[in-house]
């Protein structure tokens, strides 16, 4: 039996996403990281939770945000298996913490998504001495999926392939690529500031998910997206509203402009994680990074498709946490 075609667009829901790949959602466990109400992480977690999901883990560092998460999921999904776990990615302690409890559960995970980021802003250090950005949106990430690999791995069969995957943005090709000496030896003097650094570690996002597929030789299949621009509770804090007016996103009033590029709402936003996490039609394309939904490894710039920096990227990340992650 073929795999049936669907054609997906800029205007393609989360929810229609689901639906169309509705058999390869039931049954599955699904761990998605930034899973506040009001962000696309929680509306890929609604979308799965209604499509019969068996378990979704939602993760945050927010104890209340995340029960008022988990409340609204299973008013809508009374029957939904949803699962809080504490996680705050700007602490290695946390991360290793939220792995540990994620090892001790009895179940296998089939598709683990990085969705949660850092509010662009000032340069921060974290408890690690690390940036705070650089740690949250990429190192966190890296070590997390490190150390819960043999819970993806255990779900790795001849006709199935588990999935990371990691929620980047188009803003990548508007910066100059990864700082690696930023990452180790975090500086105030080289912070570029802005939505800048948060693009770099956009760039991290996209060369994790190349190099992830190709050390895990075909154990893992790795996906980046761009997921669009969304009005989401990040858009309002930090250097995003200031970053946006100069990247012309919002006009003089902080108001989203569709003059240079166009605005998705949350549904539409959250389509390309639930294609990257499930879309079949994929399987033949780990690494790949999606854009509308569908695979769009043209429009990676090319600082975040150089294999040479995915692998020093890599390399890098094995340095910080001190733990070589190998298969």
């Amino acid at each position: 039996m073929s795999t049936p075609i669907f054609k997906f667009t800029f205007h393609t829901t989360a929810e229609e996403v689901a639906t169309a790949f509705a058999d390869e959602i039931k049954g599955k466990n699904v761990l998605i990281t930034g899973t506040s109400v009001g962000g696309i992480g929680f509306e890929t977690a609604r979308v799965m939770a209604l499509k019969s999901a068996n378990l979704v883990i939602i993760t945050g560092h927010n104890a209340e945000r995340l029960k008022i998460a988990e409340e609204t999921l299973k008013k809508e999904s009374p029957s939904a298996n949803i699962r809080p776990l504490i996680l705050d990615l700007s602490s290695l302690a946390s991360v290793r913490k939220a792995a540990a409890e994620v090892n001790a559960m009895p179940e296998a995970l089939h598709v683990v998504i990085h969705n949660a980021a850092a509010v662009p802003g000032p340069f921060k250090l974290t408890l690690d001495n690390l940036e705070n950005q650089i740690v949250t949106n990429h190192i966190s990430p890296f070590l997390f999926t490190k150390l819960v690999a043999p819970k993806i791995l255990a779900t790795h069969t001849a006709q199935y392939t588990p999935r990371v995957v990691l929620v980047s943005a188009a803003g990548h090709a508007f910066c100059d690529g990864v700082d690696f000496n930023q990452m180790e030896k975090p500086d105030p003097a080289n912070h570029v500031g802005g939505m800048d650094a948060y693009f770099r570690t956009k760039c991290m996002n996209i060369l994790f998910g190349i190099e992830l597929s190709k050390r895990s030789k075909g154990q893992i299949n790795a996906y980046s997206l761009h997921p669009g621009v969304i009005d989401t509770n990040i858009m309002h804090k930090g250097d995003v509203p200031a970053g946006l007016k100069k990247l012309e996103l919002t006009d003089q009033s902080g108001l989203p402009s569709n003059l240079k590029y166009a605005w998705k709402t949350i549904p539409q936003g959250a389509a390309s994680t639930v294609a990257a996490a499930f879309d079949p039609s994929l399987n033949d394309k780990p690494g790949a990074y999606l854009d509308d939904s569908v695979a769009a490894n043209d429009k990676i710039a090319p600082h975040a498709a150089d294999p040479a920096n995915a692998e020093k990227l890599w390399i890098v990340s094995e340095r910080i946490i001190g733990e070589s992650f190998t298969f």
